[in-house]
């Protein structure tokens, strides 16, 4: 499966594969109309940029024209991992994987299928989640299919991932370095490290990321977030719904669920948060497929990798009541 994964890669196609963090999908980050065709598959806007998946830090290179001292120590630490570093590209890296920035991410995956196919392949391979784009990242191959069959050659399964939201973004070429999305990897890690960082806020930084403008993780239903440990006001918007006739879906940690709620709409991971994260993309997804109107989720707190989830839901809750494009 390795070798025809490569040939489809070496020969301009579209691979599937599994990372630590989601799915991705992967085209030879050196072939624009390679990349193009990821784009066209997703339906993902061109001024998102991609990252770049490399088999080792030594082969930084191929995308970047300089490795800062910081950048290598974050390396050092977390590559392979679901770390992804911003720095200056080279002239190598066609603008339609930049979005005609002139920075390009990277990051080294911590899957052994993915660093097998890397290493065949010699080079580099974008990697944008493996969906639809504006909807639930893919943690199974399955959610790869059910999003794109028929529009890529190739799905490598390698079963369920590891982390289940996408890799932490660091920008490297500002000094503090900047943290544009936060993700699989926390703040709390990354400054033990290197020391201070900032969080991005302004538009012009978030823009060398994905993941930080357009619409992202958002099922078909609407999705409302409800506090932590709060029972009584998960049950009350609960019924509120019921009332209104809507088909209502719970997805929540701390396993506190109003007894009314069927079991198949219901969705109970945890406690701990890795549990949640692992499995937060799938359960939204699930409850699509059951025709859910609206999907009550208990937020965690936002700290270390609730962070990250936090940051998926907050998107998730926006962008549900927003049409998609």
């Amino acid at each position: 499966m390795l070798q025809e994964a490569v040939t489809v890669l070496q020969q301009g196609g579209v691979v599937a594969f599994p990372t630590e963090t989601v799915y991705g999908l992967g085209a030879d980050a050196l072939n624009e109309e390679a990349v193009r065709k990821v784009f066209q598959a997703k339906g993902r806007p061109s001024d998102n940029p991609l990252i770049v998946h490399i088999a080792e830090s030594a082969n930084v290179s191929l995308v970047a024209s300089e490795f800062p001292e910081k950048a290598q120590r974050l390396a050092g630490h977390f590559w392979p991992g679901p770390m992804t570093l911003v720095v200056k590209r080279n002239g190598r890296v066609p603008n339609i994987v930049t979005a005609n920035l002139e920075t390009v991410a990277v990051r080294v995956p911590n899957h052994p299928v993915t660093l097998a196919l890397l290493k065949k392949f010699n080079g580099g391979i974008v990697g944008p989640s493996a969906n639809t784009s504006g909807k639930p990242s893919p943690t199974t191959a399955q959610h790869v299919a059910d999003d794109l069959d028929g529009k890529i050659d190739m799905i490598l399964d390698a079963g369920a991932t590891a982390i289940g939201v996408e890799s932490t973004v660091i920008d490297v070429t500002v000094e503090p370095p900047m943290i544009l999305r936060f993700g699989g990897l926390s703040r709390e890690e990354i400054e033990k490290v290197i020391g201070t960082v900032q969080v991005a806020v302004k538009e012009e930084s978030l823009r060398r990321s994905p993941g930080t403008r357009h619409r992202h993780y958002a099922p078909n239903a609407e999705v409302v977030l409800i506090e932590e440990n709060n029972c009584a006001e998960l049950d009350r918007r609960y019924h509120e719904l019921l009332l209104q006739g809507k088909q209502v879906g719970v997805v929540t940690h701390s396993m506190i669920i109003p007894k009314s709620v069927p079991p198949i709409f219901c969705k109970a991971i945890g406690p701990s948060v890795q549990q949640f994260a692992r499995q937060l993309f799938a359960s939204l997804r699930e409850l699509d497929e059951l025709h859910a109107d609206v999907i009550l989720v208990e937020r965690v707190a936002p700290s270390g990798l609730g962070a990250a989830i936090m940051d998926r839901l907050n998107k998730a809750a926006h962008f549900s009541k927003t049409p998609s494009k």
